[in-house]
């Protein structure tokens, strides 16, 4: 309506008024917002043998670190000793009304998260410790742990990962991988060229243990998360990094330090379908003096934008 068809109503001066001022503060079209976004931050850390080493004062401060983060969605490996209700109780010091275990034995990995969680299956067979599956926030997660000595296993598993995940039957499921891959990237290959402590460290091990194949042929092997590459999955660190900026790995940690576990290698990673990411924000490494007392590793979180 317009201020001259206002005019015509002829109901006194009062009534004019009123409705002029009605007519001028209305718009002829109706403005939509555009739709909100939602805030999705996932974040994995491999905590080290369920804290069952050094681990007081480490799982409360872990809690209490973990907190402060405000994650919207935490996966976790090795949750040795575990059950199902401590990880619960973990859950909830973070705000996590939703936790999910994938077994009490062993190397254990777990999912928490801050919206319902469906659609669970737990892959044992092929997988040395074991593949997460569920569904929660509106995506797909699936919690890694891949194979922590032996390159050539690790490259089967992934191909698992892969029948998993065309087994959820959708056209263009959106999916995220986040865990410890024990992996290399070739995106970090220049780090690790320079790196002339790392093969010999390797070798060592592969001497020591028959069943370590760490080495492919005397040299580091980046098969794992190759294979995750080829999947069409996207490092959402190494996409997001600066060229030429500075490597930031994951593993070791100044908590054991005492111990030679080798050089600085980045193992843990979020990766994300493709169709996320538009989505995605931000990614990094969360390496300070405190992570670097809560665990072996180093916390990796990524975060995205979704429409609601």
């Amino acid at each position: 309506m317009t201020r001259s068809a206002c005019l015509r109503g002829g109901a006194g001066w009062l009534w004019l008024g009123m409705l002029v001022v009605a007519c001028s503060a209305t718009p002829i079209f109706a403005k939509h917002d555009p739709p909100s976004a939602k805030t999705l931050k996932i974040l994995s850390h491999n905590v080290w043998y369920g804290f069952t080493k050094k681990g007081t004062p480490r799982h409360e401060n872990w809690r209490t670190w973990m907190n402060a983060q405000q994650p919207d969605v935490v996966s976790l490996q090795e949750l040795n000793g575990y059950t199902a209700a401590q990880l619960a109780a973990d859950g909830r010091a973070w705000g996590h009304a939703h936790s999910l275990l994938l077994k009490e034995d062993g190397f254990a990995t777990g999912l928490t998260s801050n919206t319902p969680i469906t659609d669970i299956k737990r892959i044992r067979e092929g997988m040395h410790h074991g593949l997460l599956r569920c569904r929660t926030a509106g995506l797909w997660i699936f919690v890694i742990h891949l194979h922590p000595s032996n390159f050539a296993h690790r490259i089967t598993e992934a191909s698992i990962l892969k029948d998993e995940i065309a087994a959820l039957g959708e056209e263009q499921p959106r999916v995220i991988l986040a865990g410890d891959f024990n992996a290399f990237s070739p995106a970090d290959r220049g780090h690790y060229d320079a790196d002339l402590e790392l093969v010999p460290f390797f070798r060592l091990l592969d001497e020591r243990n028959p069943q370590g194949r760490n080495l492919n042929d005397g040299r580091i092997d980046y098969g794992g998360v190759e294979a995750i590459l080829s999947q069409g999955f996207i490092d959402t660190l190494d996409h997001l990094r600066a060229r030429g900026s500075a490597f930031a790995g994951t593993f070791p940690t100044p908590l054991v330090s005492d111990e030679n576990h080798g050089t600085d290698r980045r193992l843990d990673y979020i990766f994300i379908s493709p169709n996320l990411l538009p989505s995605l924000t931000s990614a990094e490494v969360l390496s300070d003096e405190t992570t670097g007392l809560l665990s072996d590793h180093y916390p990796v979180t990524a975060t995205l934008q979704l429409e609601k």
